[in-house]
């Protein structure tokens, strides 16, 4: 489903307080226990509202892409690529000798992805991908990178769901989680953070996953950022 509406989200508040606060987001809401999922009444407007260029000043997307080290022929996978913030980036990255998987559990969230990639008038590599709250189907041992920004909180079962995505990193492939603080470092985001994850939390549900703490980066002042890798078995 780069940062703060959802993809695979369980719990979550409208899609209008969002905006209104204007919070960084990643993806699409879904629906919490049963419910009918809730969706943005102009979703045009909602995904030219993820990508408004004041986001820059606290998601510093240059600096995560450079601290990801992504080179020309990687492939990345974008979970929750939401209006395609992140992903665009990641396509100049990887050049279209990588490729890039645009993942999100909205259709029209894939479309306004692929259309914004269509104007960098730039040549690459992607794919898109209308997952599962369950599975971002990714094919078996495709990746270099899983790239999940403001989602991981609206995971359910994460420990079973990142267990089960190993299958599709490469041989020294990474997850690399970015998420809100749940405390007073994350500011005003315009809906409580109870629901939030600690970060704490994160690396012992990854470590319960099959993970290790490769590396912390500490530059974003609302988000921690952290990388994870496989624990060879």
């Amino acid at each position: 489903m780069n940062c703060e509406a959802t993809f695979f989200g369980m719990k979550r508040r409208t899609i209008a307080v969002l905006l209104l606060c204007g919070v960084m987001t990643s993806a699409v809401t879904f629906a919490q226990h049963g419910q009918d999922q809730r969706r943005p009444a102009d979703i045009k407007e909602y995904l030219e509202q993820l990508d408004r260029p004041e986001r820059d000043q606290d998601q510093k997307p240059s600096q995560v892409v450079d601290a990801l080290a992504l080179k020309p022929g990687m492939a990345v996978a974008d979970l929750g690529s939401g209006s395609g913030y992140f992903t665009r980036r990641f396509v100049e990255a990887v050049t279209e000798t990588g490729m890039v998987y645009a993942i999100d559990v909205e259709q029209e969230m894939l479309t306004y992805t692929k259309e914004s990639l269509v104007h960098l008038h730039i040549p690459y590599t992607a794919e898109f991908i209308l997952a599962r709250p369950d599975s971002p189907k990714l094919p078996l041992d495709s990746v270099n990178l899983i790239f999940v920004c403001n989602t991981y909180h609206h995971l359910e079962n994460r420990a079973t769901y990142f267990s089960n995505i190993k299958s599709s990193l490469k041989p020294g492939g990474r997850v690399a989680i970015i998420d809100f603080y749940h405390d007073e470092r994350s500011g005003n985001l315009g809906f409580p953070k109870h629901h939030l994850v600690q970060r704490e939390t994160v690396v012992e549900e990854m470590t319960k996953a099959g993970y290790k703490l490769l590396r912390e980066h500490s530059f974003l002042p609302r988000q921690y950022f952290l990388e994870f890798v496989p624990v060879a078995s």
